[in-house]
C-alpha cells in the first residue's frame, strides 16, 4: 500500500522487482544497479515520515556560552568630548550639507574641471592618495598646509580640495573605495587638515542604509579619531575640533551609537 508521501511525490526512478520474493541483503552491498535502488527503497520505507529531536533544554541553557566583543573607542580624556548641544549641531549642519549635495548633485557633476583634474581610477589607491593629499606630501618631501600664499598652487603636490565639482562625480562604489583608503592610510598617519575634508566630504557623500563594508569603515575611522584624541596634551590642539566631529558624525549620524562621545556637562 502506497503511503501519503509516495501519493505526493511520485517516484523518479520507479523499482521494478522481478520476483516479489526475491531477498534483499541491506548488509551487503549492492551487486547491480537495480539492486541499488531496490536498497535505497527499502531503507526509505522504513523511516518515518516525520522525525522528532528530543532535546532537553535545561541542557542547552546550561551549558551555551555567548562571547561577542564588539571594539569600542578610546574614552575622551576629560575635557576633550564636545558638548551635546554641539554635537546636535554639528549633526544638522551635516544633515544639510548632505541635501544640498544630493539636490544639486547634476548640476555640479555637469561642470566642466580644470585641464590639471585628472581623476584616477577608482581601484588606483597611490593615485588618489596623491590627488586628495598630494604626492609631495604623501611621499615626505613636502607638506600641503606649508604652501606660500604667493604663488600659483601645484595642486599635484598639495592635493585637491574635494570640490563639489569633483565628489559629484563619484558613484558609490568610487565614494566607498576611496573612503577605505583615506582611512587606511590614516591608521599609520597623523591627521592633517586635507585629510579632515575629504573624510568629510566623502561621508557626506556616503548612502544610508549603509552596506556592511562602509559600517566597517567608518567604525575603523572613529575607532582612529579617538585613539588619536586620547594623545593630544591640549585641549586647544588645532586637531581636536576635526577629530570630535569625525567621531560625531559616524557615532551618531551614521547611527553606531556605541562609539558616541558621553558629552561634557555645559557651563
Amino acid at each position: 500500500m502506497k503511503s501519503d508521501a509516495e501519493d505526493l511525490m511520485p517516484k523518479l526512478l520507479p523499482v521494478e522487482f522481478r520476483h516479489k520474493t526475491d531477498e534483499l541483503d541491506l548488509n551487503g552491498p549492492p551487486r547491480n544497479p537495480q539492486e541499488y535502488l531496490r536498497q535505497v527503497q527499502l531503507e526509505a520505507s522504513m523511516c518515518p515520515d516525520v522525525v522528532v529531536a528530543q532535546i532537553d533544554p535545561k541542557k542547552l541553557t546550561h551549558k551555551q556560552t555567548v562571547n561577542a566583543s564588539v571594539p569600542s573607542c578610546h574614552a575622551a580624556p576629560k575635557g576633550f568630548s564636545p558638548s551635546l548641544s554641539w554635537q546636535q549641531k554639528q549633526i544638522s549642519n551635516f544633515s544639510d550639507v548632505r541635501q544640498s549635495i544630493t539636490k544639486n548633485r547634476k548640476h555640479w557633476s555637469s561642470q566642466t574641471l580644470d585641464e590639471n583634474v585628472l581623476m584616477p581610477k577608482a581601484t588606483d589607491e597611490e593615485g588618489w592618495r596623491w590627488f586628495c593629499l598630494g604626492k609631495g606630501f604623501c611621499l615626505g618631501t613636502s607638506s600641503n598646509t606649508d604652501a606660500d600664499p604667493s604663488t600659483e598652487l601645484d595642486f599635484s603636490q598639495v592635493g585637491f580640495p574635494p570640490f563639489l565639482s569633483i565628489v559629484s562625480r563619484l558613484n558609490q562604489s568610487t565614494v566607498l573605495v576611496v573612503l577605505e583608503n583615506l582611512i587606511s592610510w590614516f591608521e599609520e598617519r597623523d591627521f592633517v587638515p586635507q585629510l579632515g575634508c575629504w573624510l568629510y566630504a566623502l561621508l557626506a557623500c556616503l548612502e544610508k542604509p549603509l552596506i556592511p563594508e562602509a559600517h566597517s569603515s567608518i567604525r575603523q575611522l572613529a575607532r582612529r579619531c579617538a585613539q588619536l584624541r586620547s594623545t593630544l596634551e591640549s585641549q586647544d590642539d588645532e586637531k581636536l575640533p576635526a577629530l570630535n566631529l569625525l567621531i560625531c558624525l559616524v557615532a551618531r549620524y551614521f547611527e553606531q551609537s556605541d562609539l558616541a562621545d558621553q558629552p561634557e556637562t555645559e557651563n
